[in-house]
């Protein structure tokens, strides 16, 4: 049986692009959750509701019911983050990034960089700022995700260092040519 340093050790050697130490089934994160004890538990059970019902209306394709309803959790509990996460998915959907940054910037702002609506928000709006070719921003959303437990976001991060770039094409060269020395002996 291989220790998790043997593994660590295969995960780099085949799959140079991943950064160390992200082994599948090994780095298995906490699951984060949002803090919500300090909302009134009525309102916070009619607000999961509306964003349950929304998500559902957005798989439907009714994305102006999906509005409405997340639109409806923000005026209940308008200073709960998730509402605006969800929303931004809606708006983004619909081709609205100017308004889903914005409400992606709350929800960061709302849950103060911490729990899953903070993950979910700093990776989405790290690949809205990627798909803007606003590379600086993108990674420095993708690096806060990866520090609150994202592997998506870590690979995200990873590959927008162009430093980390380098050093991963120089070690998939070393590699190849371990791997395959009779080829790196014609070149």
């Amino acid at each position: 049986m291989a220790s998790a340093h043997d593994r660590a050790v295969l995960q780099a050697i085949f799959n140079p692009t991943t950064p160390f130490g992200d082994i599948p089934g090994l780095n298995q994160e906490e699951e984060l959750i949002d803090d919500d004890s300090g909302f009134d538990t009525e309102l916070l059970r009619q607000v999961k509701e509306s964003e349950m019902r929304g998500v559902s209306a957005a798989e439907a394709g009714d994305l102006q019911a999906a509005l409405q309803l997340f639109s409806q959790a923000i005026l209940i509990l308008p200073q709960r983050a998730s509402a605006y996460n969800n929303r931004a998915q809606a708006l983004r959907l619909q081709g609205n990034t100017a308004g889903a940054l914005g409400d992606l910037d709350r929800a960061v702002s709302l849950s103060g960089g911490a729990g899953q609506t903070a993950c979910q928000a700093l990776v989405q709006r790290g690949l809205l700022h990627r798909l803007a070719c606003r590379g600086d921003d993108a990674r420095a959303d993708f690096e806060k995700a990866a520090a609150l437990g994202s592997a998506f976001a870590r690979q995200q991060a990873v590959a927008l260092n162009p430093y980390a770039a380098l050093c991963n094409k120089m070690l998939s060269e070393v590699i190849n040519k371990l791997r395959n020395p009779e080829v790196s002996e014609q070149l």
